[in-house]
């Protein structure tokens, strides 16, 4: 079954984003091997959660105020082309076209029917 593996901190002002959730939970940063990106640890390995990651925002904050501005999820999948064509079937609309992270494997964003964004990531280490 897939399993929400990752998520997503888009941030106006990164740093002050790090210094906030470093303050608050005790998560640690640490920059990734690729552009302006830093993983975030959330807690120990033996623990239940996931960590996430922390990106500069690719626009404006969306909406008023009054409507949420949440974290981007991104769910583990066997086949990202064939859950990729399900969520299309389903009614999602894709995003971010499917692309590697060096190293670590194939991603591809999408908006659910409500749009709400996801991710799907397909782990490959021989992704390039």
């Amino acid at each position: 079954m897939p399993r929400a593996v990752h998520f997503e901190i888009h941030a106006t002002q990164p740093q002050a984003l790090i210094d906030f959730y470093s303050s608050l939970f005790g998560w640690s940063f640490s920059k990734f091997h690729t552009g302006e990106y830093w993983m975030i640890n959330t807690g120990p390995d033996s623990q239940p959660g996931i960590n996430g990651g922390l990106l500069p925002r690719p626009g404006p904050i969306p909406g008023p105020t009054a409507s949420p501005n949440a974290f981007v999820i991104t769910i583990d999948v066997e086949n990202l082309d064939a859950s990729m064509a399900k969520a299309q079937g389903g009614g999602a609309v894709l995003c971010v076209p499917k692309m590697a992270i060096p190293k670590v494997g194939w991603l591809a964003y999408f908006k659910d029917p409500n749009g709400n964004i996801f991710g799907m990531m397909q782990m490959n280490s021989e992704a390039v």
